[in-house]
């Protein structure tokens, strides 16, 4: 009731020892806090938090436009409505590398489990989209650097992306992760790589976790969870889906109401109050209410 009863601390503790495993982690991407409940419900292993889907939040582009307050207030509020680890899109850090620990250290506190922090130039582009700019390894080097030295859990994990691949081809990419590792990234979110391949290739050079973005209408192939699972991929992301799949039967259901003047046709596709309920523990809430509302007023 309330909030998860599992401490940030304790989450990231349990989240690093099963990514240790190698196993693959499914990290669905919640686009609200009722989301990463249900995500919990269906059995995934953690929860992924885009800024793709914060700045749609707020109706905004993902060029780089929203702020850490805005960023870890949003992923505090997804964070603490889940047992499960939770993992927040930190874009370029949100400035320099003085700008990029005061980042971790407010993720930290907000509850997250870890982030990544890009290699992209600013104002930074969706990752699957043509145009993009990357920084300078020295530049890249030093925004890992300063988020590894910034956090005070040693648990919190330090993910370094790099979307190089796109503009300078694998073999950049594969030496950028590199050296990204060595400055301190506890795992490596290759973004925009084209087929299975690339992924093999980067976990052949790599010995850290790795993670595969499935975003729709993007560079990359949807492979499924058991062919990146064959190709030693530790951790699998699906960071809009949830969101495109709602929006989209939105609009679906905007039409029905023009077009019929009620929704009857649509009740079967909505989620059932009961559902609902059971879903933020309304009975809970009743049981604590009659608890502590036991008095009477005297007349």
């Amino acid at each position: 009731m309330l909030y998860s009863t599992t401490p940030a601390a304790e989450k990231r503790r349990l989240f690093r020892e099963r990514l240790a495993t190698g196993e693959l982690l499914r990290f669905p991407g919640a686009f609200n806090p009722l989301s990463a409940r249900l995500i919990e419900r269906k059995g995934f292993e953690g929860v992924y938090i885009s800024g793709a889907v914060l700045a749609a939040d707020l109706g905004l582009p993902d060029i780089g436009l929203t702020t850490l307050t805005e960023v870890a207030e949003r992923g505090q509020q997804i964070a603490r409505m889940t047992e499960l680890p939770a993992i927040i899109d930190a874009d370029t850090g949100f400035g320099e590398p003085m700008n990029v620990a005061r980042t971790i250290q407010t993720l930290e506190d907000a509850g997250l489990a870890g982030t990544h922090i890009e290699d992209q130039v600013n104002p930074k582009r969706c990752g699957h989209l043509d145009g993009k700019a990357v920084v300078d390894e020295d530049t890249a080097i030093k925004r890992i650097r300063a988020a590894a030295d910034a956090r005070r859990d040693p648990n919190f994990l330090v993910m370094a992306r790099t979307d190089i691949r796109a503009v300078e081809g694998l073999d950049a990419a594969i030496d950028r992760a590199k050296a990204l590792v060595d400055a301190g990234a506890d795992a490596i979110f290759p973004e925009a790589m084209r087929d299975l391949s690339e992924f093999e290739a980067m976990r052949a050079a790599l010995d850290v976790p790795l993670l595969a973005n499935m975003t729709e209408f993007g560079k990359s192939d949807l492979f499924s969870a058991d062919q990146l699972r064959d190709v030693g991929i530790n951790i699998v992301i699906w960071p809009v889906s949830l969101l495109r799949i709602a929006m989209g039967a939105a609009g679906r259901a905007l039409d029905t109401l023009n077009d019929e003047g009620h929704l009857t046709s649509k009740l079967g596709e909505m989620q059932h109050r009961a559902d609902l309920y059971d879903l933020v523990d309304y009975e809970d809430y009743n049981h604590f209410d009659q608890d502590v509302f036991n008095f009477t007023i005297a007349r």
